[in-house]
């Protein structure tokens, strides 16, 4: 099993994909200047921002996988599903 440093540089990079993205969107929505690219583009952003947080907390799962009892890491994602529940 891999390391915390290694989970974390996981996570991280993950997240600047992401963070990547949400620039990227923003710069072609400012180019094409139309509210009906714009809408098309934050949809897409819409699904990526979800799998973006059940990837990065799987990762954090699996690292404390080693250190956390069943419960313990049940209980964290079964908070995260209610995140996602919550925010539809």
């Amino acid at each position: 099993m891999p390391g915390d440093g290694e989970i974390v540089r996981g996570m991280a990079l993950l997240r600047v994909l992401s963070g990547t993205l949400e620039l990227t969107a923003a710069y072609l929505m400012l180019r094409w200047g139309r509210v009906e690219a714009a809408m098309r583009i934050n949809g897409l952003l819409g699904m990526v921002g979800p799998a973006v947080l059940v990837l990065v907390s799987l990762l954090g799962l699996a690292g404390l996988s080693a250190h956390l009892p069943w419960p313990r890491l049940g209980l964290i994602a079964c908070g995260v599903l209610l995140i996602l529940l919550g925010t539809r």
